[in-house]
């Protein structure tokens, strides 16, 4: 059963102070988004991706090739709401505050979005779990649902703070501020070499995207919609 944020509530955390957003989410759940805007228009006329990777079909929006999906705006503080279907193996994930949609990976924060029950994954470091920020800081639980089945994931973005809530779970909570390396977790865990840039250096501020069909595995989203917060 969803829980629901009334308008009040989401107003209520925009006006807290950075360190406090995570306090206000901690009870999990997912906000009322069906008045917020569309990320992505359902022709893709303000997207940015390679042509003919990715398409709307019945409300579903999903890529054929290994190739990101861009928003042309850039986004500050923010709430995405979304729902994604996974198949066996699926490794996708959700890109925010992106400087460089060329070179994203080390120019960007992923949320990950992963099938935790092929062993592939499952056997892979937490910190590559769904609802991950990939590479840096694992969830607090797996809270991904079987594959065929949607999940429900909110992520908001205030600042250097970001809260990840999967299926009516808070998983994540992260300070950007903490990881001041590129090579070590706070945690004292390695990064992998090809998340080259701190995130405490990152812009909190850039496109958003999602990843296509990464490790020859497909992925499914809709009801994309987003918030924008003062």
């Amino acid at each position: 059963m969803r829980q629901v944020w009334s308008y009040c509530a989401l107003l209520a955390m925009s006006a807290l102070p950075l360190g406090a957003v995570g306090e206000e989410t901690k009870s999990g759940g997912h906000p009322d988004s069906s008045a917020w805007a569309d990320l992505f228009a359902p022709d893709l006329s303000n997207a940015a991706f390679p042509k003919g990777v990715w398409t709307f079909q019945d409300g579903v929006l999903t890529a054929s090739e290994d190739q990101a999906i861009w928003t042309k705006k850039e986004y500050a503080n923010f709430v995405i709401d979304l729902e994604f279907k996974t198949e066996h193996e699926t490794n996708s994930g959700v890109i925010v505050y992106c400087s460089d949609p060329n070179n994203w990976i080390p120019n960007s924060v992923e949320i990950q979005i992963a099938d935790d029950y092929a062993e592939k994954w499952a056997n892979a470091p937490a910190s590559w779990h769904c609802g991950a920020i990939f590479g840096h800081l694992a969830p607090k639980k797996s809270a991904v649902k079987k594959p065929g089945e949607w999940n429900r994931m909110t992520v908001t973005c205030r600042g250097p703070i970001i809260t990840v809530v999967l299926n009516g779970e808070l998983v994540t909570e992260m300070d950007m501020r903490k990881w001041t390396s590129a090579k070590t977790n706070p945690d004292g865990s390695d990064i992998p070499p090809w998340l080259s840039r701190p995130k405490a250096e990152l812009p909190q501020k850039g496109l958003i995207g999602l990843q296509g069909k990464h490790a020859d595995a497909p992925i499914f989203f809709r009801n994309i919609k987003i918030q924008e917060l003062p």
